[in-house]
């Protein structure tokens, strides 16, 4: 509980990514709830869960590998584990309030529910803008670039190799 106290205010941009408690266990926990999660949006949204289980495989190691690519670049591979998980952590902590603003989308189709997700997407960016922004030194442009390569690294790369497996 106290190193789920310490990642929270990671998520109102108030914590250093950097002087987060190392905890193996806490990242395995959100490895496992972050791949879950994922998985059962993607499922919901291919209606496949096989190729939901390749992308969202793809999607797990194409985060951490970003993320060990980034690290080793800043020389700074020692925090590999903090960082990762509070990548990881704030995109549980964002897909806390999206699966019942997607619920809420589903069966109503309200306009304010679209607005809602893509606010929530946004926050999710901005999360990892910062987090790359305090672990790299850089201004938020620079951040801002790098968490599109991210974006599109993580997200087009697994839904490609996914293609490829079928």
């Amino acid at each position: 509980m106290d190193t789920l106290k310490n990642y929270l205010p990671l998520c109102w941009f108030k914590s250093n990514p950097l002087e987060l408690i190392r905890s193996v266990s806490f990242f395995k926990q959100n490895l496992i709830f972050y791949f879950i999660v994922e998985f059962l949006l993607q499922a919901n949204m291919t209606d496949d869960p096989l190729e939901s289980f390749y992308e969202v495989s793809f999607e797990t190691l194409l985060t951490l590998l970003f993320i060990g690519v980034m690290l080793a670049l800043n020389k700074s591979m020692y925090a590999f584990i903090q960082i990762s998980t509070a990548v990881l952590f704030c995109s549980n902590a964002v897909s806390f309030f999206v699966i019942p603003v997607l619920v809420w989308l589903t069966i109503s189709e309200n306009t304010i529910s679209y607005y809602l997700v893509g606010l929530l997407i946004f926050w999710d960016y901005a999360l990892t803008t910062y987090i790359i922004k305090r672990v790299l030194t850089l201004n938020i442009a620079a951040s801002a670039v790098v968490s599109l390569f991210y974006v599109t690294f993580t997200y087009f790369g697994a839904y490609t190799l996914g293609q490829l497996v079928q």
